[in-house]
C-alpha cells in the first residue's frame, strides 16, 4: 500500500519531538524552543528528513488559528470593546512608530524609500502565536501585561491586510493606487463587519439546535466549522487567518457553550501548534546563518533592542508602570510569523532580495528562539529597571507625579483595608466595605479604570503595589488588611513580600487562579490564600452534602478546616485516613427525618415551644411542611395540626425521643427524610 508523503513527515516530526520534549522538560528549557529546535535539525536545512514544508505550513497554520480561537474564548465583546484603547492607540503608535523609526534607519544606509517602508512593516510585526503560547503557560494572559500584549498584537494582526495591500504599491506596480488601496480597505472592512454582524446574530440560534441534538460529535464539528470558516472568510478579504479564528472566539466568548467549545478544542489546538513551531524551525537555513553569523546578530541585537524600547515609550504613553512597560517589551520584541507572509510576498519584487531574505529568516527565528527566555526573565527584569529608574527621583512622594504613584492624600487612614486590583472582585469586597463603613483605600494600574472609578466617587487610586513607596503611601504600616484581587502571579508575590515586611501584623489575603501559588504565598507571609479552583470545588460539595441532608453547620464545620489547613484535603491525592475519620464521625453525628403528626396524636394543638423538643430531646425543628407550603425555622408561637410533616434535625437517638414525644402512641409514620448513615 502506498503511504502518503505527509503521513510520513507527521510521523517524523512526532518521533523527533518527544525526546527533544522530554530533555527540555527536564532541563525546564521553554518546550517553545524545544520544538523549534526539532524542526532546524529534521528540516531541509538540517538533516533533510523533510523536504516539502508546503503540507506541513498548511497544518501549522491550523494550529496558529486554534491557538487565536481558544485566545478569543477568553475576550467577549464586551471585554474587547473596554480594550479598545489599548488596540488602537496603543498598537497604531507601536507600528505606526516602528514603522516611521525603521524606515529613516534603513534610508540613512542607502536604501530606497519603499524598501526602507517594507523593512519597517517587517519588523513592526510581532510572534502572536509565540507570545499567547507563553502567557497562556505562564497563567499570564488575564495579567495587566497580558492585557496590554494582547491589544497590540491584536491591532498588528489587523494592520497586515494594509501592509500586503501597499506591497504592489512600494514595488512600483503601475496598476496599483491609493485610491484602489483605499477602496480595497473599505471593501474588506466593511465586509467583514457584515459577516461578523451576521454571525453573532445566526450563532445562538443555531447552537440552541445543535446542542438539542445532545451529540458531542456535531458541537465539535459545529465549534471547528465557526473556527475555520471565519478564518476563510478573512483571508478572502485580505485579512489574516488567525485574525478570523479570534474573531470566531469572541464572538463565542458570551455564550453558555463557550467552556465546552475550549475543552474540545485544546486537544487539536495543542497538536497543531507544535506542528507551526516545528515549521519555523524548518525554515532557518544553519548554513546561510554561518556565512552571514556577525551581521545576523548584530541585526538581531539591534532589532530586538529597538523594538523593545520602542514599545516600553508606547506602553508607558498609554499610562503604565515601568514594571508593565517592561514586561510588555522584553515579550514583544521579536519578529512575528505573518512577517514570513509579507516576505514571501515581496520576494518577487525589488523590495526584498534573497540575501536580504535569508538573513531576515535567520534573524527572526533567532529572535523567536529568545522570546520564551525574554518572557520568563521579564519580571525579575522589569522589577529591576524600576527600581533603577526610581533611584534618587523617588524619594519622597511629592516629587513623584512623573514616576508610577499618583495617589491622593491619605491622610487620616487607619486601621483600613487595602485593595489591589479593581476587577469584579475588587468591585465587590469595596461596595460591602463601603456600606458597612469599613474604611478602605484602592490600587488599580488600569488608567483609565482609575479616572472612571474616580469621577464616580470611588477611593481608587493608580498605583504598583509591588512597590513600597506605593503601600506606604496607603499607609500599609496602620492598615488591618491587605487584600490582592489581582490577576498577576509575579506582582502578588512581590507585593506580599513587601507588605509583610512593612507591616508584620497586617492581615494579607490573596486570590489566585492558580493551585500552585498556595504554598509559596503562605511562605512569603500571606494568612490566606484563597484559589478560585478550591473554592469551586468546596461550593460544589458543600451543595452535594446539603442534598442529602447533611446539617450545615457540620458542612460549614468541615469547610472551616479545609481552609484553616490551607486546603491541603484537596491538594493530597486521597483524603487523610485521619481526615475521613473526622469526617464520617461528623456525618454520623447528623441526620434528617420527616415526623408526620397523626391526627389523634396528643401533639395536635401544641405549640412548638410547649413542647420544647429541643430541650427535652435535642432534635431541632428546622421546617414544617402542610397544604399551605413549607415554612423554613418555624418559631416557637407555631401551632401543630394533623398532618403536618416536620423536618427534624439532630443525631438518631435524639430523634428518635422527639418521634415518642410528637406521636408517642405510633412511630409508623417516621419517615427517612435525608442522609442517614
Amino acid at each position: 500500500m502506498h503511504t502518503p508523503a505527509l503521513f510520513g513527515d507527521i510521523l517524523i516530526i512526532i518521533l523527533a519531538s518527544l525526546p527533544v520534549a522530554f530533555i527540555c522538560i527536564r532541563l525546564k528549557i521553554p518546550l517553545l524552543v524545544g520544538l523549534m529546535l526539532t524542526g532546524i535539525g529534521i528540516g531541509p536545512y538540517g538533516l533533510g528528513l523533510i523536504k516539502e514544508l508546503e503540507a506541513i505550513e498548511i497544518l501549522a497554520e491550523i494550529g496558529v488559528m486554534l491557538l487565536l480561537f481558544t485566545i478569543g474564548l477568553e475576550f467577549s465583546l464586551k471585554r474587547l470593546s473596554e480594550m479598545k484603547r489599548l488596540v488602537l492607540l496603543g498598537g497604531g503608535l507601536q507600528v505606526g512608530i516602528t514603522i516611521c523609526i525603521t524606515a529613516f534607519i534603513s534610508y540613512a544606509m542607502g536604501r530606497p524609500a519603499a524598501q526602507a517602508i517594507f523593512f519597517g512593516f517587517l519588523i513592526a510585526l510581532s510572534s502572536t502565536a509565540i507570545v499567547l503560547k507563553s502567557y497562556v503557560d505562564r497563567n499570564e494572559v488575564d495579567s495587566p501585561h497580558g492585557r496590554v500584549g494582547v491589544g497590540i498584537l491584536l491591532f498588528q494582526d489587523i494592520s497586515i491586510v494594509l501592509m500586503l495591500l501597499l506591497i504592489p504599491l512600494l514595488a512600483g506596480d503601475g496598476e496599483a493606487s491609493i485610491w484602489d488601496l483605499g477602496g480595497k480597505v473599505g471593501i474588506s472592512l466593511g465586509l467583514l463587519v457584515l459577516i461578523v454582524a451576521a454571525v453573532w446574530y445566526l450563532m445562538p440560534k443555531l447552537l440552541k439546535q445543535v446542542v438539542s441534538l445532545r451529540s458531542p460529535e456535531v458541537f465539535i464539528l459545529t465549534v471547528v466549522l465557526l473556527c475555520l470558516g471565519l478564518s476563510w472568510v478573512t483571508a478572502h478579504l485580505g485579512l489574516s487567518l488567525a485574525l478570523g479564528a479570534f474573531i470566531a472566539g469572541v464572538l463565542l466568548a458570551d455564550s453558555e457553550y463557550s467552556h465546552q467549545a475550549t475543552t474540545e478544542i485544546l486537544p487539536f489546538r495543542d497538536v497543531f501548534n507544535s506542528l507551526f513551531f516545528v515549521s519555523i524551525g524548518m525554515l532557518l537555513s544553519l548554513s546561510a546563518l554561518a556565512a552571514n553569523l556577525g551581521n545576523v546578530l548584530l541585526l538581531v541585537i539591534g532589532l530586538m533592542l529597538g523594538k523593545a524600547v520602542i514599545i516600553w515609550s508606547v506602553v508607558r504613553l498609554l499610562g503604565y508602570p515601568q514594571r508593565i512597560a517592561a514586561i510588555v517589551a522584553l515579550g514583544l520584541a521579536q519578529i512575528g510569523e505573518f512577517s514570513f507572509v509579507l516576505a514571501k510576498a515581496a520576494r518577487s519584487t525589488e523590495l526584498l532580495s534573497d540575501a536580504d531574505y535569508q538573513a531576515f529568516l535567520a534573524a527572526s527565528i533567532i529572535t523567536m528562539i529568545a522570546t520564551p527566555f525574554m518572557i520568563a526573565a521579564a519580571p525579575a527584569f522589569s522589577f529591576w529597571i524600576q527600581t533603577l529608574l526610581a533611584d534618587g527621583r523617588v524619594a519622597k512622594l511629592a516629587n513623584a507625579e512623573d514616576e508610577d504613584i499618583h495617589l491622593t492624600s491619605s491622610g487620616g487612614l487607619q486601621q483600613h483595608v487595602i485593595i489591589v486590583g479593581y476587577g469584579l472582585n475588587g468591585k465587590n469586597l469595596a461596595r460591602v466595605l463601603r456600606s458597612v463603613g469599613i474604611p478602605y483605600v484602592i490600587l488599580e494600574l488600569n488608567a483609565d479604570v482609575v479616572k472612571r472609578s474616580k469621577a464616580k466617587g470611588e477611593k481608587i487610586n493608580f498605583g504598583d503595589a509591588t512597590r513600597r513607596e506605593v503601600l506606604q503611601h496607603v499607609k500599609i504600616d496602620k492598615a488591618w488588611s491587605l487584600v490582592l484581587a489581582m490577576s498577576d502571579p509575579q506582582a502578588a508575590r512581590r507585593t506580599v513580600r513587601q507588605a509583610r515586611q512593612t507591616n508584620p501584623d497586617v492581615h494579607i489575603i490573596v486570590r489566585t487562579r492558580y493551585v500552585s501559588e498556595i504554598t509559596e504565598l503562605y511562605d512569603l507571609g500571606a494568612n490566606e490564600v484563597i484559589p478560585e479552583e478550591f473554592e469551586t470545588s468546596i461550593e460544589i460539595f458543600a451543595r452535594v452534602l446539603h442534598r442529602y441532608g447533611i446539617a450545615r453547620n457540620v458542612i460549614e464545620s468541615q469547610i472551616d478546616k479545609i481552609r484553616r489547613q490551607g486546603y491541603e484535603m484537596l491538594r493530597s491525592p486521597s483524603l487523610p485516613p485521619q481526615v475521613m475519620e473526622t469526617l464520617n464521625v461528623a456525618l454520623d453525628a447528623a441526620s434528617t427525618e420527616t415526623i408526620v403528626i397523626d391526627a389523634g396524636s396528643d401533639s395536635v394543638g401544641s405549640t412548638l415551644g410547649s413542647l420544647d423538643l429541643r430541650g427535652k430531646t435535642g432534635a431541632t425543628v428546622v421546617a414544617v411542611m402542610n397544604s399551605d407550603g413549607t415554612e423554613i425555622n418555624p418559631g416557637a408561637g407555631y401551632t401543630l395540626a394533623g398532618g403536618d410533616t416536620l423536618v427534624l434535625l439532630g443525631t438518631p437517638d435524639q430523634i428518635e425521643k422527639a418521634a415518642s414525644v410528637l406521636n408517642p402512641d405510633s412511630l409508623g409514620n417516621t419517615t427517612l427524610g435525608g442522609f442517614n448513615p
